[in-house]
Parts: C-alpha cells; sequence; structure tokens
C-alpha cells in the first residue's frame, strides 16, 4: 500500500533565474514560470504559506561580452534587461514574492559566506589545469562559450559541459575539434589555477537521495539525465573562474578570479527569500532550513544538472540546509516547426506580443499551458493559438459566462433568483461541480499542468452543456420558476469557475469575479469553498455588469505574425550567405607541421544512429586506415567510392562513438553549407602524393 504523501507548513518555490543579457519569450514563460506562478497561485488559494522567489542572474561572461557588443557598461546592460524582464513577469501576472537581482548586496554577502564556509569546511580541492583561452579575445573560456564534437556521440555542436544530444557531461578539453563562440577561433590550453568542488564525494547520497527517494515522484526526463550523470561517474566541477565581472572569490589567492555564474546563480533563490523577508518583518530560515518546508525548483531541462546533481551537492556540504523535494523541468518549446534562438531573433518577445494583442495574457498563458513542454519539446505554432482562442477560450469558456450573466440580466434584473426544488439533473450537475477542485488538485499536485488546465476547461464544458440540455431561453416562457432554479444552479458553476481559474487566467478570473461582484460575498470564496458550501452565490446576490471574457482573434492578425516570422526567415537566410571571413593568421612553421597526402575511398558506410558521420576506409599510399568523417548529410556511400581525396593523414586519432578515426577528409563548404571534396585534378596522381 503507498504510503500517504508527506504534508508540509510551509513551501518555497524557485524559478529558474532569468539572465540578463535580454528579454524574455515565449519558450521562457512555458518552460518554467507559467507553470511555477500556477503552482503558487493554487497553494495561495488553498490556505499554503508560500515564498515565490526568483531574481534576474547578472554574473558570467556573457554579461560584459553583450554590453561590449551593444556598447555600454556591464551595469547599465544588465539595468536595462533587468528592468525589462521584471515588467514582462509583471505584465503576464507572475506573483513572485520577490523578484531579486544577483548583483545586489544581499546576494554578493549571501553567496560569498557560503562559499567562505565550504571553503573553511574543506569542501574545495584546489587545483592548476589547462583551461581553454581564446588567444583573439584574451580571455579564458567559460564551458558555453566552447562549442565541438562530443567525444561520446558525434554530435557536433556539443557544449564544454554538456552534450546536449546525448546528456553527458562534458568538460570543454573533452571536446573534438574546439572553437571559440567568441571569435571562431580554435582555443588552445593555458595553466590557470581554480577550486573544485569534488562531486564524487557526493555521489552515494546523490544515488540513495536521487535514484531511491525520488525514483517514482520525480520526471522521468528529470530522473532519466540524472541517473545518467550519476552511472557516468561524478567528476569535480570548478566553481571559480577567471573573469571580471561577478562575484569576487572571497579568501586568499582568489585575486582576478570570481564565483562561476553557476554557483552563485542557485544561491540567489536564498538571498532573495533573505530580501522578502527583510521588507516582510519575516525570517527566512524557515523557507530554507526547516525539514517541513517543501522546496521545489521549476526549471527547464537543460537547468537539471545544475539543480539535482551540483546544489543540492552544494546544499549537503555546507550543512543548513534542506534539499528539493522535486524539480519538475519542462522540455523545450519550438516555434512554426524551429528551434527558439534568441541570435536569430526566432521568437516571440512577451512585449513585442503585448503590442499586438493587448489586454490578451491569458490567451497565451492558455496556450502555452495547453501545449507545453512536459514530457518532450513541443511545437507553438500562431494557428493553434488562434484555435485555442476561438474554440476554447472563446466559444466554451467565455460562451458559458456570457450566456449566464446575460441571461441573468434578462430574466432576474441582474441578481441571483431563488430556486425552487432541485430535480435530478440539477444535483448531478452540481456534484460534478463539487469534484473539479480535487481533479484539478490532483493534477497540479502531480505537475501535471496541461491536464490542470484541461479539467478546468472540462468544467466550462459542464456549464455548457447543462445550459444546453435545460434550455432556459424556451423554459421561461411556460415555466419562470424552473428558469430561476437553471440559473442558480448556473451561476453556481460560474462562480467555481472564477476561482478554480485563477492559477490558470489570472486576469480572466479578475474580471469574472467583477462580474459576479465577489466583493460583497461574506464570507469570501477560496478553493475549497467550492466543495464545501453548499451555495457558492446565495439568491438575491446582486451581480455586476457583464463583460466578454475573451474576444475572437481574426485571421489576418494571425497572418500578420506569420509574416513577421517569415521576414526574420529570410533575414537570416540572407545572413547565411554572407562568406565566412578570415581565420586567425598562423605562421608557416604551422602549416609545414600538417602532413597532407592523396587517398582513395575504398571503402564506405553511415555510422549507425548518426546524421552526419560517415566511416571511411581509406589508402592513403602509406597504409590503409579508417576515417570517420562527417559527410553523411551530403554524400550516400556509393557515390564516394572510389573518390580521390586530400587526407590530413598526421592529425592524432580520436574514437568517434567507438571508432578509432585516424585522419581527416579536407572539404570545401560553399556558402550555404554543401561541403565538396578538395581532390587532384588528374585521377592518375598515385596515392600517398603529398600536398604543398
Amino acid at each position: 500500500m503507498a504510503s500517504k504523501p508527506k504534508e508540509f507548513s510551509r513551501y518555497t518555490i524557485t524559478a529558474a533565474l532569468p539572465y540578463t543579457n535580454g528579454p524574455i519569450h515565449i519558450g521562457h514563460l512555458a518552460g518554467v514560470y507559467i507553470p511555477a506562478d500556477i503552482y503558487a497561485r493554487f497553494l495561495r488559494l488553498t490556505g499554503r504559506e508560500v515564498a515565490f522567489v526568483c531574481g534576474s542572474d547578472e554574473h558570467g561572461f556573457a554579461i560584459p561580452m553583450k554590453a561590449k557588443k551593444e556598447g555600454v557598461t556591464p551595469k547599465e546592460l544588465i539595468d536595462k534587461y533587468h528592468g525589462m524582464i521584471k515588467r514582462s513577469f509583471e505584465d503576464f501576472g507572475i506573483t513572485f514574492d520577490n523578484y531579486s537581482r544577483t548583483s545586489a548586496p544581499v546576494h554578493h554577502k549571501t553567496a560569498s559566506d557560503f562559499f567562505h564556509r565550504m571553503y573553511e569546511q574543506g569542501d574545495f580541492v584546489e587545483e592548476t589545469t589547462a583551461q581553454l583561452y581564446d588567444e583573439k579575445e584574451q580571455q579564458f573560456l567559460a564551458d558555453r562559450f566552447v562549442t565541438g564534437t562530443c567525444p561520446k556521440c558525434g554530435f557536433e555542436e556539443a557544449y564544454g559541459d554538456q552534450c546536449e544530444n546525448c546528456g553527458s557531461s562534458l568538460n570543454a578539453t573533452d571536446l573534438i575539434n574546439p572553437k571559440s563562440t567568441l571569435s571562431g577561433a580554435k582555443p588552445t590550453l593555458k595553466e590557470t589555477k581554480h577550486w573544485f568542488l569534488p562531486l564524487e564525494r557526493y555521489e552515494d547520497f546523490l544515488k540513495n537521495w536521487i535514484l531511491e527517494d525520488h525514483k517514482t515522484d520525480w520526471k522521468p526526463n528529470v530522473y532519466g539525465q540524472c541517473k545518467s550523470w550519476i552511472d557516468d561517474g561524478l567528476k569535480p566541477r570548478a566553481v571559480t573562474r577567471d573573469l571580471d565581472w561577478g562575484i569576487p572569490v572571497p579568501v586568499k589567492g582568489g585575486e582576478g578570479k570570481v564565483l562561476y555564474v553557476w554557483f552563485d546563480a542557485p544561491i540567489g533563490y536564498i538571498s532573495s527569500t533573505k530580501e522578502w523577508a527583510e521588507r516582510e518583518g519575516k525570517d527566512w530560515r524557515p523557507y530554507w532550513q526547516d525539514k517541513n518546508t517543501k522546496l521545489v525548483h521549476f526549471i527547464g531541462k537543460d537547468n537539471i544538472v545544475f539543480h539535482c546533481i551540483i546544489f543540492p551537492s552544494m546544499l549537503k556540504a555546507h550543512g543548513d540546509y534542506i534539499l528539493p523535494e522535486n524539480v519538475p523541468a519542462n522540455e523545450f518549446l519550438n516555434l512554426e516547426g524551429q528551434k527558439l534562438s534568441t541570435s536569430k531573433n526566432w521568437a516571440v518577445w512577451l512585449h513585442e506580443y503585448l503590442e499586438d494583442f493587448p489586454a490578451s495574457q491569458d490567451v497565451l498563458r492558455y496556450t502555452l499551458t495547453a501545449n507545453a513542454p512536459e514530457t518532450k519539446d513541443n511545437d507553438f505554432t500562431w494557428a493553434d493559438f488562434q484555435a485555442r482562442n476561438n474554440n476554447e477560450l472563446v466559444a466554451i469558456f467565455g460562451n458559458f459566462v456570457n450566456r449566464v450573466v446575460v441571461l441573468s440580466g434578462k430574466y432576474f434584473d441582474g441578481t441571483v433568483p431563488s430556486p425552487a426544488a432541485l430535480n435530478e439533473e440539477d444535483r448531478e450537475t452540481l456534484d460534478s461541480m463539487r469534484k473539479f477542485p480535487h481533479s484539478i488538485t490532483d493534477s497540479l499536485e502531480r505537475y501535471r499542468f496541461r491536464e490542470a488546465g484541461q479539467e478546468l476547461m472540462n468544467l466550462a464544458r459542464l456549464g455548457n452543456k447543462y445550459l444546453a440540455d435545460q434550455e432556459p431561453w424556451k423554459v421561461i416562457k411556460s415555466d419562470p420558476s424552473r428558469v430561476g432554479t437553471i440559473m442558480h444552479t448556473a451561476l453556481q458553476i460560474a462562480a467555481a469557475l472564477a476561482v478554480l481559474s485563477e492559477p490558470f487566467l489570472p486576469f480572466s478570473s479578475e474580471k469574472l469575479k467583477k462580474m459576479l461582484n465577489f466583493g460583497r460575498l461574506k464570507p469570501g470564496l477560496n478553493w475549497d469553498s467550492i466543495s464545501a458550501m453548499e451555495v457558492l452565490l446565495p439568491e438575491n446576490h446582486k451581480l455586476g455588469e457583464p463583460e466578454l471574457l475573451f474576444r475572437k482573434i481574426e485571421d489576418k492578425e494571425i497572418e500578420a505574425q506569420l509574416e513577421k516570422l517569415r521576414a526574420t526567415r529570410d533575414a537570416n537566410e540572407s545572413n547565411n550567405k554572407n562568406i565566412m571571413p578570415q581565420k586567425e593568421t598562423i605562421t608557416y612553421e604551422d602549416f609545414s607541421k600538417m602532413d597532407m597526402r592523396v587517398g582513395t575511398i575504398l571503402e564506405a558506410e553511415k555510422m549507425p544512429k548518426t546524421k552526419k558521420l560517415m566511416v571511411l576506409k581509406v589508402d592513403t599510399g602509406l597504409d590503409q586506415r579508417t576515417i570517420v568523417s562527417g559527410i553523411a548529410e551530403h554524400f550516400t556511400p556509393d557515390e564516394i567510392l572510389g573518390k580521390k581525396v586530400t587526407v590530413l593523414v598526421n592529425l592524432a586519432p580520436r574514437p568517434l562513438r567507438g571508432v578509432e578515426s585516424q585522419g581527416m577528409i579536407l572539404m570545401a563548404e560553399d556558402s550555404e553549407g554543401k561541403l565538396t571534396f578538395l581532390n587532384p585534378d588528374q585521377t592518375e596522381v598515385p596515392n600517398g602524393t603529398t600536398i604543398s
């Protein structure tokens, strides 16, 4: 028999700190902030004590780089985007109890004290290691500023800390053919001293805490990624960086170094709670140090490792803090079949959305909830947005509310009529209505927000069906008393909708409460009232003025959004046709080290489970060797057999998906990304002939 879930006296809810190098788009909203806000609003409506915190992530190398690009100081940049992001959250009804920023003094002190405590306890190891360095930019490269080929799966766009294709944990120095995303140059190795968190010390703790204690209650995507990391063997992770922007390392020897952004950022949840507690005259400690508090992190899937492996290890090492009970991470949201990209402007920005669809925050909230990427990557399309609005919000929810309020005004002068004896249909409808708080609660407590949103719409469907079956517009001619009972019953459903819709549709809920004149209700209604109270709106209660909750969205409005995306796509394609700029200058000595020979492809086959890789056997004149080449999307094996090619034969062997590649085929790439061979003109040139 399953054990009863633990009851908690308070809840600390965190939402991933958005990075202040740009505005917020729908992917952020769908992945993190809407589900977190729905959950927080629901808990408050059920009488729970809640601290819902977030803040701007304002450190890391991307900030000064973006500031340099925009011609402003880092402080000017973070102030600009912090303000823009905070306004977007307010505009869309995200009810943070506190929205802070990691540049705040309270955060600098909290993060510094946290590091110093762990340092004094001996929780770090100090190492001098060779790290990737961009000579052109004169800068050590943070993990996310290095890309290359994953040594485990062959994915050619892996980051320096993780491969998003296979989920493997990486170090930047593991990448094959690494390149700096700052300059495009191949980085060099340069020694530097840093402090590391030895994650291997926490392997047993993490195995028990995640793989055993949370095997059944964490989402499969979260559990699976954590298991993969742990099974792969945990390795030390650097907690400091060579930068001049961030929180200075607060110990001797830390001069010129700052706390790694992924060490300091999650501590921002704690410092934001401190800021809120001081303002409200509360004690922050119970929200982070009392075992009767439930800590829940809302994040996107790219942050799973940091919130489920690294931050819990930090909390465990520190010793004073509770651990997260759940980390309901979502997958990614795409836009019209393509991955959202801020650099390519392939996004729907929240501040621009409100310019085109003013006072329609709930439409986007509803659409993103109904199509939330809870278990897999999902696609936002403007056609679906229009359909969700017109066919569900307008035709179901709005239609029911409008009919109830208008008919009550027409037949009963805008007051709740007195009911006569209820018949079986009335009782069954009201009994069904009273079950919805439980069913929606069950979905929300399992972090199934799509399911919960559809349950809410089912309540509106119940109301529409009831009116359609009872037909008060016909019965009014023969039995006005019966119509009074029908409208009394329908108004109870409308009142339930006003309460239960608040987490999902807060702006529409407020309008509906005004229409139903909730301000005159004594006592007021909350989540539990719907199941516990016999009558929500008493007879003779005066209603407010009717208004439309939602408006129909026209085809021309959707076409305007699609045209905007087409213009973005065309601009991106035009930019892609530009010729790649010259790479950094090399010396003759660098070039002379390369041993390039003529070879012939003897065998070719596509590597299983990859899109780009092909395994070749090449006669180099020196030997016959295996070479793995990323040409499978451009050529079939049959069309390259016997092909003369140019081979870099003295490239150090590297394993790719279990196959050792013993060289490189040299190719040319045109402006459209098409590959062609660099092969000799004369087929009689013997294999092994050197090219110089």
